[in-house]
């Protein structure tokens, strides 16, 4: 793909975001210079899988389903130290995490807010205070079938994941007001 064609196709939030979040922020905290603005740099999944201790294929299955949900290749993760009571070695594979940049974050995060949180099941609104004091917000969501890429009937198994949205943003207001004007549904 041409260099020119990677600028023409831009993901619709990133252009919200330039077109009409940027101004927004500019006018609620009123920053000076417009690389001051808050702006979202990273997400990235987790899925923890543990019943990896049982089956090691799990992981792999699980990363498999996590590649169609984030359109990229996750890193499946292993155990750093060995825990007996959750019959866990050193080396032995538990889950897997992909980091999603630029434009496949915000076609991810476009993904989440208009489809996959809309079919959780008694979805009341995300908690304002899963903010981490700088700026990152984390969600966890019960179930990954939630995703229009996974086929219920296909699915093995249902696994839960985590999402966190890392900022550039330096207070949890700023990033709850940066995360508001991308209609992420905050409960009241």
């Amino acid at each position: 793909m041409a260099e020119a064609d990677k600028n023409a196709y831009s993901p619709r939030l990133r252009k919200h975001y330039e077109e009409v979040v940027r101004q927004k922020l500019i006018e609620e905290f009123g920053y000076k210079n417009p690389m001051e603005v808050p702006q979202i740099t990273k997400i990235v999944i987790n899925m923890g899988v543990g019943e990896s201790t049982a089956d090691s294929k799990k992981a792999s299955v699980a990363a498999g389903d996590l590649a169609l949900i984030a359109g990229q290749k996750p890193v499946i993760t292993k155990a750093r130290k060995a825990i007996a009571t959750f019959k866990v070695r050193e080396g032995m594979p538990i889950g897997c995490k992909v980091t999603l940049r630029k434009q496949r974050m915000y076609e991810f995060m476009d993904r989440l807010i208009t489809i996959a949180l809309p079919r959780v099941r008694d979805f009341r609104g995300l908690n304002p205070r899963s903010f981490d004091g700088r700026g990152n917000y984390a969600l966890g969501l019960k179930e990954h079938l939630v995703f229009p890429e996974i086929s219920y009937d296909k699915a093995e198994q249902t696994w839960g994941m985590d999402i966190v949205v890392a900022t550039t943003a330096k207070t949890d207001a700023e990033a709850k007001a940066l995360l508001a004007a991308f209609q992420f549904p905050f409960r009241q």
